[in-house]
């Protein structure tokens, strides 16, 4: 009977080594796609980069950085490129993110896409001032139970020149909860004008790989590496009454853009909703109140979905839906900038054009 078991064991074991010889060879052999390149934009940028990794990771790496909200993940559907040529079938982990239009045109995501053979592939010409930069965390402040203020004080290169409303990308190192260094989203809260500084406002998400290392880990002193600006949400030149939307750390580019159209005297009317649960999730309070004063078209309104007894609250009490419809009369002459979930934004939108702002008007940046 022991003979037997040991027999057993012995030809599992082997079984067990033959077959990671054979993934071992097949790593080798089929999964050892040799030096590709890469075409871009009929040839403007030429690279020549490792094959079989995802083109998010391939383009990243020789310093060409698409805009990934989830950092390659596959759950954000922003890093769309067109591969006009080698672009093969399309993946399952893509198809949700894909259109018909897009299909047509040739649009991948290109955190699943790997590159395998030689591809040419066209992005937006903006991606190419897009810079990488190093960075050193000289602030780090509570602004709530769950959010943290991060103030990087750029050093290589020493100033970035983003929009009011546009967001960089974040680099976690390794740490337990990655085994590689990973890229998240983070819209800038300070204005332009401060070109050698980004402040970024972060919230605590259960195990989210950047903001449990930003809340754990990360020290005041501690480098950072950052690359952008990114995006296409930021205020537009017009005449238009604005109405802001945001709830929790969408707080970030709405702050932004109203930092920045006091700096420049913006004279046009605006009002700011800002939804939060409780009195504990409010933050910047004073800071809004500061803006009312020296903007005087400018009005600050923050709603509790569910005030606690020991807030006393005085303030707007509802979804910030319904305190939105309840104090907007007519919303013909006005553009929206909404920031936060998908299902704020999707309720908001809603509410909008209910109130008669156009859809072309209503311009929003979305975070799950």
């Amino acid at each position: 009977m022991v003979t037997t078991l040991l027999i057993s064991i012995a030809i599992i074991s082997l079984i067990s080594v033959f077959l990671a010889l054979l993934m071992v060879i097949a790593d080798a052999t089929i999964g050892n796609y040799g030096t590709v390149k890469i075409s871009i934009n009929e040839g403007t940028k030429e690279l020549e980069v490792k094959g079989g990794q995802p083109l998010l990771k391939a383009l990243n790496q020789e310093g060409v950085f698409i805009p990934s909200a989830c950092g390659g993940r596959g759950s954000c559907g922003l890093c769309k490129v067109r591969v006009v040529q080698g672009g093969g079938e399309y993946l399952p982990t893509e198809l949700p993110w894909i259109n018909e239009e897009e299909k047509k045109n040739q649009v991948r995501l290109s955190c699943q896409f790997k590159v395998k053979s030689d591809v040419a592939i066209v992005i937006p010409e903006e991606l190419f001032s897009v810079r990488e930069y190093s960075t050193v965390v000289e602030k780090i402040r509570d602004l709530t139970h769950d959010i943290k203020e991060i103030t990087l004080l750029l050093k290589d290169p020493a100033q970035i020149s983003p929009k009011a409303g546009q967001y960089v990308q974040f680099m976690v190192p390794e740490y337990e909860l990655t085994d590689e260094s990973v890229y998240r989203a983070y819209s800038i809260a300070s204005p332009p004008g401060d070109s050698s500084r980004v402040e970024l406002e972060i919230r605590l998400v259960p195990n989210g790989i950047c903001t449990t290392y930003v809340h754990k880990h990360l020290k005041e002193g501690d480098k950072v590496t950052i690359n952008g600006p990114y995006g296409d949400f930021y205020l537009r030149d017009t005449d238009r009454n604005i109405i802001f939307i945001a709830g929790g750390s969408g707080m970030a580019p709405i702050k932004s853009m109203l930092l920045d159209m006091e700096k420049q005297g913006n004279t046009r009317k605006a009002a700011y909703f800002f939804g939060a649960r409780s009195k504990r999730d409010l933050f910047l309070l004073d800071e809004m109140r500061e803006l009312e004063k020296k903007m005087p078209n400018f009005t600050f309104i923050p709603a509790l979905s569910e005030p606690q007894p020991e807030d006393n609250w005085e303030g707007e009490v509802g979804l910030i839906t319904d305190v939105v419809r309840r104090m907007t009369k007519d919303g013909s002459n006005s553009e929206a900038y909404l920031c936060g979930s998908p299902g704020m934004i999707n309720a908001c939108i809603t509410v909008l054009n209910e109130l008669g702002v156009l859809p072309e008007n209503i311009f929003y940046d979305k975070f799950s």
